[in-house]
């Protein structure tokens, strides 16, 4: 076990014009604590046909993308550890890397596949392995799925989608790699702080019960950590801000790809801090927003409400009986606003906390990982729930996992609170065809009435339906502990483990009350939920998707306290080999080919009856949305890593064109849509919301791929151009020096939000 720290200095340039944000001066370097890297890749997969992520709606597939997905890393390194490409680390140094990805979760097999490639990368096991990265989801729920290698998360993406899953690890290793090679001597600060009007409890009912509630001024955290990276000459690198909040502001009728609120809060602040034309993904300055203990913290702050704008039952979240109608809306209009706000309430209080970051960290780079199989653990009476000797569980869901929740209900006649057999003994009897559960199993889960003994399914030949064997690690960076847990914690579990894993290392002598313990969500695995025991008792949607028990938290708490003993002390810990056993079958047929109508080849603009345009110079207002339509191609022919499906050039003074719009910007998206249900032949619409403020003459290239009955795969391209005209109306939102010629359109584009958030007058220093 090993030790990192890291530090930088920076100043603050945000690149909105007219100066919104004013420079924002920061102390400036001095000696350096770390070396300090950060790496961004794209992950974003296949943009049609794929069933998304988190919903486990069968009917949620892609069909387009809003915003692009990343893996985006942060290394740090002692000091002494050599920095050059491809070398071992030196001899005592200690290197680490955190990364944060724009997915639903971490499969086990994700982890191992960039382990792999990290160490044939480095030709050596002794630079990176499953000891030394952290691997977290932002917990998107609008990203293509199928990458699962638990069979259980495959189920609704008809199996294993193995060109995802490589897109994704490789793109995770990639971003190491490339924060790696980055590492200089620099500086890490810190800052905590608080952030309201962006989260509410989505089981607000179950709260209440646990013992120490009423310690508490909010049923969900608040609380916000971040910290900047700067190199030794000054330049900035990067930021990671943790905050709890689902990644649910885009909800399950959404079929474009999107890193939700907090993809989207990244996509601003790199579009700010980056060269204005850099396409997102390319800059150095690389803003994670990381997940932390968000089990039952919701974005959709308006609340559960039934159809009719009435509360829902608030112990079941039902309508009428039923929960398919008690949705919890956003603060937006519609979805995409939502996202929009609670993503801008998290830039807003990470540009406060990254301004006013002054505490640097310094000390001791250090983590600790352990495997361990978590239906057997022998919990002892100082951590169970009882007071006496207790045991985890075969890993079940229970009847609630089936109601969904307010985010996004589930199906058929399920509800949340549910504590009994009796209201779905049909359902279960058919469950129970899979694997019947012993009546050991029932009265270890009691008072979860089990659906699925998924710990116990064997029908893929030793394919696992969910993972049993699991990963706990800690990371020390400095004051800073990150906590990173296999999955989703409610903000009482996570208070707890917080809180234990503190006083345990207070008592070590390794940290004070200067030392902050935050939870890193959804990493390197996924079990589902953790529950308290006094929420599991409830049996909502987070308690019956706690695998192992009631006693799942405190085994959790036991088995975390053993980790922060061994990172104090140095010492060894007992773990178990990595899994090896995954599940990797499919369904999911190739898309065979593309067709097109006679006459019209791939790429070619069309007009709304689908015939090539005649006019191929458009025109639309500065602040108007423009809509084009094009002959397109399947996006899965090409996920187009790196690259992008939409360019918007601009010409410049001298007659040439300047990239300056992508795809994995927020406010140029595709829809890809067929012609006809089983039909060959389809459509790409793009829409773009043209900021105000700007003018001239633009042109938009869509790239595309096609494939032939024979298999062959070609690029095509398409292009249209657009007279974007200077409008009275958008050049009054500006103010007066900002002329239209004086915007680039990424400045446009972030000046227009702004003014659109200020607007809302939001204040998230406010308390709820």
């Amino acid at each position: 076990h090993s030790t990192h720290t890291a530090h930088t200095n920076m100043k603050i340039r945000i690149a909105i014009v007219p100066l919104l944000i004013l420079l924002l001066c920061v102390t400036r370097a001095s000696a350096s604590t770390y070396q300090v890297g950060t790496g961004i890749a794209d992950i974003t997969g296949p943009a049609a046909q794929a069933n998304m992520m988190g919903m486990a709606q069968i009917s949620q597939v892609t069909a387009g993308i809003q915003l692009r997905l990343f893996a985006r890393a942060f290394v740090f390194a002692d000091l002494s550890d050599a920095v050059q490409p491809n070398s071992a680390r030196s001899a005592n140094a200690t290197r680490l890397a955190f990364v944060s990805v724009d997915i639903a979760l971490i499969p086990g097999g994700i982890t191992r596949a960039v382990v792999e490639r990290l160490q044939a990368h480095y030709g050596s096991p002794d630079v990176y392995s499953y000891q030394n990265i952290m691997l977290s989801a932002t917990h998107t729920h609008s990203g293509p799925g199928g990458y699962s290698t638990e069979a259980l998360y495959d189920l609704t993406s008809f199996g294993f989608l193995e060109r995802n899953f490589e897109c994704i690890a490789d793109g995770i290793a990639n971003a190491i790699i490339q924060a790696d090679e980055r590492r200089a001597p620099g500086r890490a600060f810190m800052r905590n702080g608080q952030l309201y009007k962006s989260n509410i409890n989505r089981s607000a009912y179950s709260y209440p019960f646990n013992a120490n509630a009423s310690n508490y001024e909010y049923d969900v955290d608040k609380n916000t950590t971040l910290i900047r990276l700067q190199h030794e000459n000054g330049d900035e690198v990067g930021m990671v801000q943790w905050f709890s909040v689902h990644g649910t502001s885009m909800n399950n009728t959404n079929s474009l790809i999107s890193g939700d609120n907090k993809g989207f809060a990244s996509w601003v602040l790199e579009r700010m801090h980056n060269p204005p034309s850099a396409m997102p993904g390319t800059g150095k300055f690389v803003a994670a927003f990381a997940q932390s203990n968000e089990g039952d913290v919701s974005p959709n702050t308006m609340g559960a409400q039934c159809p009719n704008g009435t509360a829902c039952d608030n112990h079941h979240s039902t309508c009428g009986g039923r929960v398919q109608g008690c949705i919890a809306p956003g603060p937006g209009k519609d979805m995409m606003e939502s996202c929009k706000i609670i993503g801008m309430n998290q830039v807003s209080a990470a540009l406060r906390d990254y301004q006013d970051a002054k505490t640097e960290l310094s000390g001791p780079l250090q983590y600790v990982h352990s495997f361990m199989n978590f239906e057997t653990i022998q919990v002892s009476p100082e951590f169970s729930s009882t007071g006496k000797p207790e045991t985890t569980c075969t890993a079940a869901l229970g009847d609630s996992f089936l109601a969904g929740t307010t985010d996004g209900p589930g199906a058929f006649n399920f509800v949340q609170g549910t504590t009994t057999a009796d209201p779905n003994r049909k359902w279960n009897a058919l469950f129970h065809l899979l694997k019947r559960p012993t009546l050991a199993q029932t009265r270890c889960h009691h008072p979860k009435p089990i659906a699925l003994l998924i710990g116990d399914i064997d029908l893929l030949g030793g394919s696992p339906w969910a993972a049993t064997v699991i990963p706990l690690q800690i990371f020390r960076i400095g004051q800073l502990v990150l906590v990173g847990v296999p999955g989703e914690f409610t903000t009482m579990s996570g208070r707890r483990l917080r809180d234990q894993v503190h006083r345990t290392l207070v008592k070590k002598g390794v940290a004070d009350q200067n030392t902050r313990v935050v939870i890193a969500g959804l990493s390197n695995e996924y079990i589902h939920y953790c529950a308290t025991p006094e929420e599991y008792a409830i049996q909502r949607y987070e308690a019956a998707s706690t695998l192992f028990g009631p006693q799942q938290l405190p085994a959790f708490l036991q088995e975390f306290t053993k980790l922060s003993e061994a990172l104090a002390t140095g010492s060894v810990v007992d773990t178990l080999p990595p899994p090896t056993a995954f599940f990797n079958r499919t369904l999911v047929k190739p898309w065979s080919h593309d067709t097109r109508p006679e006459g019209i080849a791939f790429g070619t603009p069309l007009s709304a009856e689908n015939q090539p345009l005649t006019n191929q110079t458009l025109s639309v207002a500065a602040g108007a949305q423009l809509q084009v339509l094009f002959q397109g191609a399947n996006p899965r022919n090409n996920y187009r890593i790196g690259s992008s499906f939409f360019t918007v050039y601009r010409q410049t003074t001298g007659g040439g064109w300047e990239p300056v719009l992508y795809d994995s910007d927020f406010d140029l998206w595709f829809v890809w849509k067929r012609s006809a249900p089983e039909s060959h032949t389809s459509t790409v619409r793009l829409h773009w919301q043209v900021p105000a403020g700007i003018s001239g003459l633009y042109r938009i290239q869509y790239s595309g791929d096609s494939k032939s009955e024979a298999g062959v795969v070609s690029s095509f391209q398409g292009e249209v151009l657009v007279q974007v005209q200077a409008s009275s109306a958008s050049h009054a939102r500006l103010r007066p020096a900002a002329t239209a010629a004086s915007l680039h359109p990424t400045h446009a584009m972030l000046s227009e939000l702004e003014r659109w958030y200020r607007a809302l007058g939001i204040d998230i220093n406010e308390r709820d």
